[in-house]
Formats: C-alpha cells, sequence, structure tokens
C-alpha cells in the first residue's frame, strides 16, 4: 500500500489545447495537462480543477459564466543582475521609450517587430487577440481576449503569457507581468469581465426582458463587495503585487463599484443589456489565471447564492479614501482562509495547500535586505 498523500500522480493531457511551439526550430507541440490521482480522479488544489470546481457549482445552479481577460505588461531592458532596477527597452527610434503614452500608436509603433511576432506566434497557436495597445506605463502594453468560456480563456492566458516572453526574448528584451516592475511607473493589471448566462435560454442572468439590472446582478455584485477582499490573495499572490495596491497608484484599492468608473475596484462598462458585465479591476497581471477567474466566479457566485446587497454605486472618485484592501500578503492570507464559505467553496485541501504555500513564500522575501534598508537604516540607526 502507497500513502495517499505522497504517492505519484498522473498527468492528462486536454488534447484541445494541443498546439505547434512556433518559436522553437524543430518540430515541437505543446500540451496542458490535468493533475488527476492513479485511479483517475482529479486532484483538488491544482489552479485548473479548481476553476473547474467552481465552474461546476455554476453548472449545478443552470448557469454558465462568460469571460474576458485584458492583461497589461511591462517590456523592459535585460537584466541579468536582480541587484539593478529595472529599465524600459530602446524601441525602434533608438530612443528609451518614455511613460504616458497610453493609447498612443507612436508607442505600439516602437516595437513593430515585437508585436507582429507576437501576433504570428499567437495565430499559430489559435489564440485570439481582440486588441492590443500602449497602455500609461514605459513599455507597457496591454491585450485584450475575445470573451468565451473560463476554462478557455485562462488556458489563453497560460499559453500568452509564454508566448509574449518567447517573443521579446527573440528581440533581445524581457516582457515582465511583475504588478510592480518600475518604481514611479504604474501597474500591471489583469482585468476580468465578467456575465453569467442562463444555461436553458442563453439569455444573460443580469439583465431582465425590459433590459433593467437584475436582483441577480445587484446580488453578484454585493458578493464581490463582501469576499473579494478575502479572496485578494489569490488576485495578489506575491509581495510585490501590494506595491501595486497604493493610493498614489491607477489601481483600484477599495471594494466599491460604478457604472463606467475605473477609480472603483468593479466598473460596470457601458453596454447594451444582452452585454451586461462586471469588470473586475482588482486582480494583477502576476496572478495565476485559473486562481483569478476562480476566485472572482466564485465571490460572485456566493453573492447569488446569499442574496448579499450590494452597496449604492459610487459617482465619484473612489481611490482617494482609505484602502480597503489588505495591504501584504500575510494578512491577506489571514482573511482568506477566515472565509469558510469561499475555501469550501473552492476546495479546503486547495485553501489549506495555498496558505501554506503563501506564509512560506513570505518567509523567502523576509531573508532578503532591500536597497531601502541600506538606504535608511544603514547609517541612521
Amino acid at each position: 500500500n502507497y500513502p495517499e498523500d505522497d504517492g505519484d500522480l498522473k498527468l492528462m493531457p486536454d488534447l484541445s489545447t494541443l498546439t505547434v511551439v512556433p518559436w522553437e526550430e524543430d518540430p515541437t507541440a505543446a500540451v496542458i495537462c490535468d493533475l488527476v490521482h492513479q485511479d483517475g480522479r482529479s486532484v483538488e488544489f491544482t489552479p485548473r480543477n479548481v476553476l473547474k470546481r467552481v465552474l461546476a457549482a455554476y453548472d449545478q445552479r443552470g448557469l454558465k459564466p462568460v469571460v474576458a481577460p485584458e492583461i497589461e505588461f511591462y517590456l523592459v531592458r535585460k537584466n541579468p543582475d536582480p541587484d539593478y532596477p529595472l529599465t524600459p527597452p530602446v524601441g525602434r527610434s533608438g530612443r528609451a521609450i518614455g511613460g504616458g503614452a497610453g493609447y498612443s500608436i507612436a508607442g505600439v509603433n516602437e516595437f513593430d517587430e515585437l508585436i507582429d511576432d507576437i501576433y504570428h506566434f499567437s495565430e499559430s497557436q489559435g489564440l485570439e487577440i481582440d486588441t492590443l495597445i500602449h497602455e500609461e506605463g514605459a513599455g507597457q502594453l496591454e491585450i485584450n481576449l475575445r470573451h468565451g468560456d473560463p476554462i478557455e480563456l485562462a488556458d489563453q492566458v497560460f499559453m500568452f503569457k509564454r508566448t509574449i516572453r518567447e517573443a521579446a526574448l527573440k528581440h533581445e528584451i524581457y516582457a515582465t507581468f511583475m504588478a510592480k516592475p518600475i518604481q514611479g511607473q504604474p501597474g500591471s493589471a489583469m482585468h476580468i469581465h465578467q456575465s453569467i448566462l442562463d444555461k436553458k435560454t442563453g439569455r444573460n442572468v443580469f439583465s431582465a426582458e425590459d433590459g433593467s439590472e437584475t436582483e441577480a446582478f445587484f446580488h453578484f455584485l454585493g458578493g464581490m463587495q463582501k469576499h473579494v477582499p478575502n479572496a485578494l490573495v489569490m488576485f495578489a499572490p506575491y509581495v510585490n503585487s501590494y506595491r501595486r495596491l497604493t493610493q498614489s497608484a491607477s489601481a483600484p484599492v477599495n471594494n466599491k463599484w460604478g457604472y463606467d468608473n475605473r477609480t472603483t475596484a468593479f466598473r460596470v462598462p457601458r453596454s447594451d443589456p444582452a452585454a451586461r458585465r462586471v469588470e473586475n479591476r482588482i486582480p494583477s497581471s502576476d496572478a495565476n489565471p485559473y486562481l483569478a477567474l476562480a476566485a472572482s466566479l466564485a465571490c460572485g457566485l456566493i453573492g447569488m447564492t446569499n442574496k448579499i446587497k450590494a452597496e449604492p454605486p459610487v459617482l465619484t472618485t473612489a481611490n482617494a479614501a482609505e484602502i480597503d484592501l489588505p495591504r501584504s500578503l500575510l494578512e491577506a492570507v489571514d482573511l482568506f482562509e477566515a472565509d469558510e464559505e469561499l475555501c469550501a467553496l473552492l476546495g479546503k485541501s486547495f485553501a489549506a495547500t495555498y496558505a501554506a504555500i503563501k506564509r512560506a513564500e513570505f518567509e523567502t522575501f523576509m531573508e532578503v535586505i532591500s536597497p531601502w534598508e541600506r538606504e535608511y537604516l544603514l547609517l541612521n540607526v
């Protein structure tokens, strides 16, 4: 007999994800695998299976989520020595890229050849880019994906990250999905647009027949407001993630919602009733896409199940007040473990494993002495 907690597990390939690897010179394929026990049972604590578990909970209620992620990332000069700060890359003009180029065509054109490779690599793998724009940061880009099934979209984000990094390396620069890679520059987010369909009718449950918002819509928002702060460790999974969540940054640091209000954590974009959706603006681009989607959808489902009332929408700037979210990784882990309903929906073995991993990561971080400590403490204490 083999011990249950120390036996070999199996990788089961999901052949729907089978694709060529276009940047390899030799013919190479890649496939995403699920982790299962020897008897075929799913391993509860793997990120893809956690998302499947949440989707199964929706399915039991006759519901089907639809999502569309938006991923921001930075292009930076190669940085082989981690003691040196990251710096913006040199574009085709021969000059280092500056900030403040949000939606700039010129900003995108600085990396024309790299972007062509991103599109080429993506097309070869069946990855669909909706739009690609330059964001506010120096060398910061954003890719928007078309809406669809959460598992398929999480797979795409997972593969896009690898694709973009490989395309950048081909041009002798790095692509990074760190939440806050450069001091003084905006952080990088992974915004998640979410709507919920009735499986029988195909209708968006957020909109009534007359086009107005439904109770389900407000309850979904209420669940987000109540539980997302407890799930923050899945949206902001590293110590660096919390450098993005500050008042001086462009990221939301609250649990408010509003109509087309980008200063709130949960934005309801302008749309027709059929496309009514909730955009979760809290996740960082460093988040695991499976876990970020699982946590976000779980919070909304708890809201709909328990009929949690949403607060009134915020009509003013919501980012100027006190920060409503945990300020550090350990505080976020504590809140996560204390939310029994959320942990039960995600899977108790996952919750315990994830919390333990995050605490262990924090201990490795505490072993490193930062430049700030040498700057302010070396000769002053």
